[in-house]
């Protein structure tokens, strides 16, 4: 079967794809694209049979609603991580940001963070990380479809972003910042949609159990 679940604040996916092989039982149990521990939302989960169909959810869209903080880095690019850069912020207007933000649509390559779960010569960019070691990454090629300004409250910048698979929030956030003249890292993020499959439909991890398909262990 086919999940959408939701995924909360502080798990990581794989703590989703765990809790629900406990819950329903199944021995194979995958999800079809990451999501960061401190990011909320969708993230669907295939079980048995079904985990064959997660590679074609995953190339699917994903569409996002990011929290970008201005004048600080972080070397996570994100809330989880350790501050290693503050700079000032220029005076800016809704329409420069707005400006900044739009110049970001369409087709660019875009360079994994060091903090990140891809696997470079079989090892997890986040792990050599952790032993302050950066490797070089090839940069990909993504395509941000579409990006909208929602509000913008100095030194805080809230987006909207439909963007390919492989695509990282967290890079498009400190890209933002820099073109910006400044520097910044996102406090929030929450997956809106993977294709077809919508954060207003997301199944909650206690109602696995409480809607009485399933019992917990």
């Amino acid at each position: 079967m086919i999940l959408n679940m939701y995924k909360p604040k502080g798990w990581t996916s794989f703590d989703v794809v765990k809790k629900v092989r406990s819950i329903t039982k199944e021995k194979k149990v995958g999800h079809g694209g990451t999501l960061d521990p401190f990011a909320e939302g969708v993230l669907v989960l295939g079980t048995g049979p079904d985990t064959k169909k997660l590679g074609m959810i995953s190339d699917t869209n994903k569409e996002y609603f990011a929290t970008l903080k201005l004048g600080t880095r972080t070397d996570t690019y994100d809330i989880d991580g350790q501050v290693v850069e503050d700079k000032e912020i220029p005076m800016l207007t809704l329409k420069e940001v707005n400006t900044v933000l739009k110049s970001f649509i369409g087709e660019q390559y875009q360079t994994p963070p060091m903090y990140s779960a891809k696997k470079v010569n079989g090892q997890r960019l986040y792990k050599l990380a952790r032993k302050n070691i950066e490797i070089e990454r090839e940069p990909c090629l993504i395509n941000i479809v579409d990006i909208e300004l929602i509000t913008f409250n100095s030194p805080v910048i809230e987006f909207n972003v439909t963007c390919s698979k492989g695509t990282y929030i967290r890079v498009l956030g400190n890209e933002i910042a820099n073109q910006l003249g400044t520097v910044g890292h996102l406090i929030a993020l929450k997956r809106k949609k993977v294709g077809e499959y919508a954060i207003n439909e997301t199944i909650q991890i206690d109602d696995l159990v409480n809607n009485g398909c399933f019992k917990e262990p």
